[in-house]
């Protein structure tokens, strides 16, 4: 397997560096592209990622890299986990060396200005590439500690979803596939929003009953949006959905429940961001949600509520009390426009 073609993958943060190790635990080359020579040096002299993935061991078969022409020229394979603000910005450059190639956006995140989802992002700069994206309950740290993990892969494009659930299908990594990418990838960054909710509402002692009732409606909410984009409301019951909603929305592993819990202990927005230290692409989601929920009149409460609390000066107290004495719809319906 020596003179296999390497895989690349572009971003030097926990996720990018746990999907270079597993590719690298499944027999691949892989080049991992970072922005930062520093972060290079580190890895270089340390063994692991110290910045974002401290304690784990970079397996020998992962060559990080700072060259990005050269890394893309040398694979066909390229798995994008730039942060959304990042990401135009690092590809548009080399953009005539994607036609053709396979490009898996990890991103679960919307461009502010455009309202566009990674891969639409990528379809944008490089029309000619295969587009996929790969989405699911993947906390970073657990992946790389090789935890069971599921994922999904969705492109319209099954040869596409075939060659990526090759090469990252493993002992501790399953990867299933879905057509429906746009549904996929908008459950991916929405999510993230209801993860800070939840982490609020855990740092200020809220219980379990609490917690199980902010997931369902979050998941009613998300799914109500989707909808009304055209995504399939089917999607929503799965990994890229409930999955991943659930895992980010209970895991103080979750970058965003960890913004989301330091708001709750009374740290203003940008103290909990900076106590992070990495980005939480749920802080950018929720302005570009809230604006489009209200240019297409899809009722979100919670979205709404979060927004004020970190942009309007109101208390979770506040939002949850006026939640709380809404009038309550039905349970279980994707295609309502009311009701928390």
């Amino acid at each position: 397997m020596t003179d296999q073609q390497p895989i690349a993958v572009l971003g030097g943060g926990s996720f990018g560096t746990a999907i270079a190790n597993l590719l690298a635990e499944n027999g691949q080359q892989v080049l991992h592209w970072m922005r930062d020579p520093q972060q290079v040096e580190a890895i270089a002299l340390t063994g692991e990622n110290p910045r974002y993935l401290k304690g784990i061991k970079i397996h020998p078969r992962v060559k990080p890299v700072t060259d990005l022409l050269a890394c893309l020229q040398a694979c066909s394979m390229i798995f994008v986990a730039l942060p959304s603000s990042a990401l135009r910005q690092a590809l548009q450059p080399v953009a005539g060396e994607l036609a053709g190639k396979l490009l898996v956006s990890t991103t679960k995140g919307i461009e502010a200005q455009s309202f566009m989802l990674m891969s639409q992002i990528l379809k944008e700069i490089a029309p000619a590439a295969r587009i996929g994206v790969l989405s699911g309950p993947n906390l970073a740290r657990e992946v790389a500690e090789q935890a069971l993990t599921a994922a999904v892969v969705a492109s319209e494009d099954e040869d596409f979803c075939t060659q990526v659930q090759a090469v990252l299908h493993g002992r501790t990594f399953r990867v299933y596939a879905s057509s429906d990418r746009f549904g996929v990838e908008l459950g991916g960054a929405l999510k993230n929003v209801y993860a800070i909710i939840a982490g609020m509402a855990a740092a200020m002692g809220m219980g379990e009953n609490t917690k199980g009732m902010l997931i369902t409606r979050a998941l009613a909410e998300m799914t109500r949006f989707a909808v009304k984009l055209g995504a399939n409301p089917m999607t929503f019951l799965g990994l890229a959905g409930v999955g991943d909603l659930i895992v980010t929305c209970s895991s103080p592993k979750s970058r965003n429940y960890q913004v989301g819990y330091a708001l709750g202990e009374g740290l203003s927005l940008d103290a909990a961001v900076e106590r992070l230290g990495e980005v939480a692409e749920g802080v950018n989601t929720l302005k570009v949600l809230k604006a489009k929920a209200e240019e297409l009149q899809v009722y979100m409460p919670l979205v709404a509520g979060l927004h004020a609390i970190l942009f309007e000066g109101r208390t979770l107290d506040q939002v949850i009390g006026a939640l709380m004495s809404g009038d309550p719809k039905t349970d279980v319906d994707f295609i309502s426009t009311t009701g928390f």
